[in-house]
């Protein structure tokens, strides 16, 4: 039996033989009767190339891999986690809650594709598709309305405003990420 402040591997095996190269383990500690217990659970990061899923290793994407990407929503909140979600991915990304500020940081930026919010304040989204799709630069982005206007007239409007795709939010990560690859 284990002295009461001694760690017990929760596994029963013995430390010693855990692989070298799995830096997970679980260990409880209880210091007497009516004083409760503490677990400790150490777990390896997921960008360590020997516990990461295949493809996962290191960065999610190959160094150069990921493209420019101009997110413009008026929802702070939506744009930045998104943001973020492709930051993650791989991708450079620059993010404007007013379509004005999308059209300035898009002359700047030349994302490769802009995800565009509809109903932003100043000037909408289909004002900013048609815009963008103005500029020499313009013309080859992939265009994507992101908004929660998704009647079939919407997506004809989107659509003839110069936009690529047009979905309607909630939109799933993963149909984002297959647009941008």
């Amino acid at each position: 039996m284990h002295a009461a402040t001694e760690p017990r591997r929760a596994d029963v095996a013995d430390p010693t033989d855990d692989p070298p190269h799995s830096p997970d383990a679980v260990e409880a500690h209880r210091e007497g009767a009516g004083r409760g217990r503490e677990f400790v659970v150490q777990l390896p990061l997921p960008n360590d190339p020997a516990v990461a899923p295949e493809g996962r290793a290191g960065d999610p994407r190959p160094e150069g891999t990921g493209r420019r990407v101009l997110i413009a929503d008026d929802n702070r909140d939506a744009a930045d986690s998104l943001a973020m979600l492709l930051e993650f991915g791989g991708h450079e990304v620059r993010v404007a809650h007013d379509g004005r500020a999308a059209l300035a940081l898009a002359g700047a930026f030349r994302p490769e594709v802009a995800l565009l919010d509809i109903g932003m304040p100043e000037v909408d989204g289909h004002e900013v598709a048609r815009r963008l799709r103005a500029e020499p630069w313009g013309r080859e982005i992939l265009l994507v309305a992101l908004t929660g206007w998704g009647q079939d007239e919407d997506r004809v409007r989107a659509l003839a405003a110069g936009f690529d795709q047009h979905l309607t939010k909630p939109v799933d990560p993963d149909v984002i990420e297959r647009l941008l690859s």
